[in-house]
């Protein structure tokens, strides 16, 4: 049973990705022992929803080992049925205290879907496109469309769509998931919208929700940070 709060869970994220930027990983729990410690059951202390890009491996980058992080990810970390279900699983039947969800800047499926917004722009594969239409809101509200509904891609500044894409996404999880949305207001459970900067390796906070700082208001809410 998992005996950290959601601040805790945080502040301990925060602090082995400082180790990963400093260089300094100590790889921790990677060992036979632990292996055989999980053998029967799992604890992780997180749920890490993030993109599938192979720079962000969630272990190291947080410099976490075996059993420490319950990971879901796809292209451009959308919201699914499975990854819904998957979350619920890590918040209800493992208790974790945390959800992050992780963005990161130079994202493939963000320049794609601000691509596809192009007058000239090629038909989508159908499963690809099912991806990147969860994006292109964030696209269309960074960008200025024509009077024909089109955007021209060079006018977009892909980071801003980023934040956006990701303020969407912890939106949706709160809107779609009741159990979530529930252990957010009982003060079980805090989300952490994260980007992450692959040249740098941090990861830093841009939106959170529930008790991670000082008591929140009942009802959950998304707060960007400033």
């Amino acid at each position: 049973m998992n005996t950290l709060t959601p601040a805790q869970a945080w502040n301990e994220m925060r602090r082995g990705n400082q180790r990963f930027v400093d260089g300094k990983p100590r790889h921790p729990r990677q060992d036979v022992e632990r292996r055989s410690e999980l053998a029967d059951a799992q604890t992780p202390h997180v749920a890490l929803f993030g993109c599938s890009d192979s720079r962000l491996a969630a272990e190291i980058i947080f410099d976490k080992g075996l059993g420490d992080l319950f990971v879901v990810r796809n292209a451009g970390q959308v919201i699914s049925d499975s990854v819904l279900g998957s979350l619920e699983y890590a918040v209800g039947v493992l208790h974790v205290p945390l959800i992050v969800v992780l963005g990161h800047d130079a994202c493939g499926a963000v320049k794609a879907a601000i691509d596809s917004q192009s007058p000239d722009a090629p038909r989508l594969p159908v499963h690809i496109n099912t991806i990147i239409e969860k994006i292109v809101p964030a696209v269309r509200r960074v960008g200025q469309p024509t009077a024909d509904g089109h955007i021209d891609p060079e006018t977009i500044d892909a980071a801003v769509v980023g934040r956006e894409h990701l303020r969407d996404t912890v939106a949706e999880l709160l809107e779609r998931s009741e159990l979530i949305s529930d252990a957010v207001a009982d003060g079980t459970l805090a989300i952490v919208g994260a980007n992450y900067k692959l040249l740098e390796g941090r990861a830093d906070a841009d939106i959170l929700v529930g008790a991670l700082e000082p008591p929140q208001p009942t009802a959950p809410q998304v707060t960007p940070v400033p």
